[in-house]
């Protein structure tokens, strides 16, 4: 009986060699095997790929200035009440497009924390983007020192502001047009509009381009409908009143 169990027992450990014996030869002490439960989820996971990166617009990019640089700011101080003196941008710019020219004079009050030349660039470059008042061949600006210019661009403190835009009560915080110049208010410079928190440069655009709208003979928009693009001529300054930001004339 014992004999006869022992034997049963040895052919059965036999069989169960050579069935598990490949197994058996690949299998490393060194390399741990995750429990079955484990090996069930890793393959129910799916597979996801890292999101691409964002850009910050309010922050400097790695190969250009930051927005305030960009715009000409030195630093951020407003100086509420200077001389009322200003200084022509030197230097002209030629026509970059086809179209009718208008000739823009570009001018800084003194004692503003400003490089003019960056501003200037910054005021030519938004009025000559193929979204702006050219667009299309309509126009072209030209900058030019001369007196006679068609367009004058001027920034100003906010005392200064107030001054050359009276009768119109600008608070010291508004901008506005008076005669042919676009007068920005320095405050609004700096400090923008809230509903462009994150995007300085596009509203400084808007105010560039509302203003000489101005000058160029158009009057102010309402918001066309929620959700829809701001027109350039609405008073965005005062609230976007259920529309989008809009700088551009023709965006």
């Amino acid at each position: 009986m014992h004999r006869r169990s022992g034997a049963r027992r040895a052919l059965a450990a036999l069989v169960l060699l050579a069935a598990c014996g490949p197994a058996v030869a690949v299998t490393r002490r060194d390399v741990p095997q995750a429990p079955p439960s484990v090996l069930v989820q890793a393959a129910a996971m799916p597979a996801y790929a890292l999101p691409p990166a964002r850009a910050t617009p309010s922050g400097p990019t790695p190969s250009g200035p930051t927005p305030d640089a960009l715009a000409g700011l030195t630093s951020r101080d407003v100086p509420q009440t200077l001389t009322g003196a200003f200084d022509v941008v030197p230097g002209t710019v030629p026509a970059p497009g086809a179209g009718p020219v208008t000739t823009v004079r570009v001018e800084t009050e003194q004692g503003l924390p400003v490089d003019a030349q960056r501003f200037a660039g910054f005021v030519m470059d938004t009025l000559d983007d193929p979204r702006g008042w050219g667009a299309g061949g309509r126009m072209t600006f030209v900058r030019t020192g001369a007196d006679d210019a068609m367009v004058q661009v001027l920034l100003a403190s906010p005392g200064t502001s107030d001054r050359l835009c009276s009768p119109i009560d600008t608070t010291g915080e508004l901008s506005c047009r008076s005669g042919n110049r676009a007068v920005l208010n320095f405050y609004r410079w700096v400090n923008g509009q809230e509903d462009y928190a994150g995007n300085p440069t596009g509203y400084r655009r808007y105010l560039v381009n509302h203003e000489v709208g101005h000058v160029l003979g158009h009057r102010h928009e309402p918001c066309p409908g929620a959700g829809m693009p701001a027109p350039v001529m609405q008073q965005q300054t005062l609230g976007l009143n259920g529309c989008t930001q809009n700088p551009w004339p023709y965006p």
